[in-house]
């Protein structure tokens, strides 16, 4: 069986990467946890509990080519809030250090809603 590099699978590589990722860093390091927990959500424990099953299981789901439409659509949510409660402040700096510190937020929304939109049901 032949597997192909093709745009979608880097995508889906790259995106799982990510996700996986941010999932195992706030288990491991409690100052990611405790960044997390600080923003002010209700329930912060098990939101930051929440939020590490969601990266974590969606990630592989992307990984493995599973329900990649469905399992875009939490993480979708997921960067929204993550912009809305933690780089929108930023605009009142000014427009390029919110431009900065949001990139990869904003790239990563972007891959998750192409993943949507090209993802078979």
């Amino acid at each position: 069986m032949k597997t192909y590099l093709t745009t979608n699978n880097l995508i889906r590589y790259a995106v799982a990467y990510v996700f996986i990722t941010s999932a195992l860093m706030k288990l491991m390091s409690s100052e990611l946890a405790n960044h997390f927990l600080g923003l002010g959500l209700p329930y912060p424990q098990q939101m930051l509990k929440l939020v590490i099953f969601l990266e974590m299981v969606c990630g592989i789901l992307i990984l493995i080519n599973k329900s990649v439409k469905n399992a875009v659509v939490p993480l979708i949510g997921i960067m929204v809030v993550a912009l809305l409660l933690t780089k929108f402040p930023l605009l009142h700096t000014g427009f390029l250090p919110f431009a900065f510190q949001s990139r990869l937020d904003i790239v990563m929304l972007i891959l998750l809603v192409y993943l949507y939109k090209h993802s078979p049901r």
